[in-house]
């Protein structure tokens, strides 16, 4: 999957219409649960910065659903860690968005809270979307799981199709119906150094895919994972 041009795609950049309202920090009932889990990503360092990696670019998101959960596709809303806060070793109140609204046909989102929304809030809508099940969608970079991709018989995205765009929402729907990306609960991003989806109906569920393959891709070799799912 090594490619020299993915270098040339930073982390961070929104690529759709954002349509964002300047608003008052989240309730800590909003981020309690959903800070526990991204503490431990930055933590295993899936989530966070390092000025040898990535042009020194923050990498990394979460996002969580919130309620009411009977909203229809396109208006299921979910809190998301807000854009360029990966470098952050904490988050709090005012370094999360609300995302009311994402479209892929038209590449808009609308959200809403005192800081922008990562720039992959249209990849966490799309999902959203594709299962009303789903709870949680990590965004990590873990270079061992995503050189072994195919060893591990993980869904990839093409190469050609870039993060945050309406683009990776077909991709993401294709590989739904074409692959076992839905069983699995994980996809790498071929175009997207280092780049993994990870997606389930608890946060306990979805950190555990990431532990499981990264337990499968550093067997034989001497890796670090320091996250704990439980």
């Amino acid at each position: 999957m090594t490619n020299p041009a993915l270098h040339a795609e930073r982390e961070g950049v929104i690529k759709f219409n954002l349509r964002y309202t300047k608003g008052s920090a989240l309730f800590r009932s909003q981020i309690l649960e959903i800070n526990h889990w991204r503490h431990r990503l930055w933590c295993a360092r899936l989530i966070g910065q390092d000025p040898a990696r990535y042009g020194g670019d923050c990498y990394g998101n979460i996002s969580r659903r919130i309620g009411p959960l009977h909203r229809p596709k396109g208006r299921r809303r979910f809190v998301i860690s807000g854009t360029q806060t990966g470098g952050k070793t904490s988050l709090g109140s005012t370094d999360y968005a609300v995302v009311e609204a994402c479209s892929p046909l038209l590449n808009r989102v609308e959200a809403t809270g005192p800081v922008a929304p990562s720039s992959e809030s249209m990849t966490h809508g799309a999902l959203y979307d594709l299962d009303a099940s789903l709870r949680y969608v990590m965004h990590v970079h873990c270079a061992e799981i995503w050189r072994q991709a195919v060893v591990l018989g993980i869904p990839q995205t093409r190469p050609d199709v870039q993060y945050g765009t309406p683009e990776m929402a077909d991709e993401m729907r294709r590989l739904f119906h074409e692959t076992r990306a839905r069983e699995r609960g994980i996809y790498a991003m071929g175009g997207h150094e280092d780049g993994l989806i990870a997606f389930g109906r608890t946060g306990k569920e979805t950190a555990r895919i990431l532990e499981e393959y990264h337990t499968r891709a550093c067997q034989g070799e001497q890796c670090l994972f320091i996250m704990q799912a439980g």
